[in-house]
């Protein structure tokens, strides 16, 4: 699935190339997790000014309203120049006077929406309660992290993962960060010591900014929107390394179920 730095380099991937692109056409393929929420022809003459991300969602800012966009289980998209004819699992198709963007899914748990600003109740749905961004330090406290933490008896990986505290730590992050900070993933929240918090807070940040100049983590199928794979997996510490040495005792690598995901760890390392 793809996660925070994903998204953010499948932004950075095309943003710039969009950026003040006209809309010539709009074509949707089979239906996503929620219709698009106006028709097609109506973005037909409408400008991109800018694209940025909230958390797991990119937002098309247009002259005239915005197109949310999430990736879903599966989801990637590609821009060029011409991308040719869709495919089966090609659910979405921007045509524009500097490209062409399309949304490929084979999963279909990807969403593409129109809102008519950050106001309307459908954005304010999506997006009003996500948690801090991990990569704005304007955005990322110490002193809010520090509460939510205190604040929850949950196992610490799934609050991290719940997105409402800070967003953008999915499942292979979440292992990765813990590991760093020496924390075992069921600890709950508000048992972690005030010295491992405070390490988490930081590596949070150089995790997925690390991440992101790998070009995200591909698994299966994530790339760019130029079709180029991350690397991020080359170097993970803990995450898919089941029965394997720990990069920091030796002893092997952990693999338990927490919420229907597969948690990796030291039991050595992270107590």
């Amino acid at each position: 699935m793809p996660e925070l730095p994903e998204v953010e380099v499948t932004r950075r991937s095309f943003g710039t190339a969009i950026a003040g692109a006209r809309i010539h056409a709009v074509t949707l393929g089979k239906p996503l997790r929620w219709p698009l929420g106006i028709a097609p022809q109506a973005l037909e003459g409408r400008v991109v000014q800018q694209v940025d991300r909230r958390g797991k969602y990119l937002r098309l800012w247009l002259d005239q309203g915005m197109v949310l966009l999430h990736l879903g289980m599966s989801g990637s998209l590609r821009f060029d120049q011409e991308l040719g004819p869709a495919g089966k699992h090609d659910h979405f198709d921007l045509l524009t006077d500097k490209g062409h963007l399309r949304l490929h899914d084979p999963r279909r748990f990807g969403a593409v929406v129109y809102v008519t600003g950050e106001d309307d109740p459908l954005a304010r749905k999506l997006l009003d309660g996500l948690g801090m961004e991990p990569l704005d330090p304007a955005s990322f406290v110490w002193e809010r992290f520090a509460a939510g933490l205190q604040a929850s008896r949950t196992p610490i990986k799934q609050v991290l993962m719940g997105g409402k505290l800070v967003v953008g730590v999915g499942n292979i992050y979440a292992s990765e960060v813990l590991f760093l900070a020496r924390i075992h993933p069921e600890t709950p929240a508000r048992d972690v010591s005030p010295r491992k918090a405070k390490q988490l807070f930081a590596v949070i940040s150089e995790v997925l900014a690390q991440a992101v100049e790998q070009g995200g983590t591909t698994l299966r199928d994530f790339s760019n929107a130029h079709g180029m794979p991350g690397h991020f997996q080359l170097q993970a510490h803990v995450y898919g390394r089941g029965d394997l040495p720990c990069t920091s005792c030796g002893r092997p690598i952990r693999l338990l179920r927490q919420g229907q995901r597969s948690t990796y760890y030291c039991a050595h390392c992270q107590k």
